[in-house]
């Protein structure tokens, strides 16, 4: 269950943002949410996929689906999570997405609201491992401008595929953009080789 699509759209004119209709979700996905800056990032998440009319579903800290109010978070299609458990996290991704025929997870692949030198790479690993494109997402606070680029199917081919991503994301802006992480992965320091699901970064 998301938020109603008249209600999120009106309230996203209202503060002057603009929807980018350009490319639609698809309905199996992981959808990677950068950059990721600020705390309202995660709001205008809810926002954009309820004016799209899409059921998405995220990994939150475990603690914050306890009650009174942790059925609200399930309802806006929440997942608890112990973020612990990263090699679990993968595999147990993978197999929701085995059994559901339509779903997608969107993950903030840096991590932190922080400067990182890297992305984690976990989007990577589950979109290979459960054989579903990439769709990339974005919040562009300089344009008011949100919406999906184009679905990336992974290639194995690491760098390449993040050369892509590094092309999309190369003119969008985040609320505070100093804080914006690097758009590499670990992996491509490493020759380029090609990804294993079972040991994520």
């Amino acid at each position: 269950m998301g938020l109603p699509k008249v209600f999120c759209v009106g309230i996203l004119k209202s503060f002057g943002w603009k929807i980018d209709y350009s490319h639609l979700p698809i309905s199996r996905c992981v959808i990677i949410a950068a950059p990721h800056t600020s705390n309202w990032d995660f709001l205008l998440m809810l926002l954009f996929a309820g004016a799209f009319g899409i059921k998405i579903n995220w990994m939150g800290k475990s603690s914050l689906f306890r009650k009174p109010h942790g059925f609200i978070f399930r309802l806006l299609g929440g997942i608890a999570v112990e973020r612990s458990q990263k090699n679990n996290l993968v595999a147990s991704m993978i197999n929701l997405f085995n059994e559901e025929s339509q779903m997608r997870l969107v993950l903030a692949v840096e991590g932190t609201r922080a400067h990182s030198q890297f992305w984690k790479s976990g989007f990577y690993h589950i979109a290979k491992g459960a054989n579903v494109p990439i769709l990339p997402t974005f919040l562009d606070y300089s344009k008011k401008r949100g919406g999906f680029g184009m679905a990336l199917h992974v290639t194995g081919d690491v760098k390449s595929d993040m050369d892509t991503l590094r092309e999309l994301y190369a003119t969008v802006q985040g609320k505070f953009p100093k804080q914006a992480s690097t758009i590499r992965l670990k992996e491509e320091t490493q020759n380029n080789q090609c990804l294993v699901y079972g040991n994520p970064n």
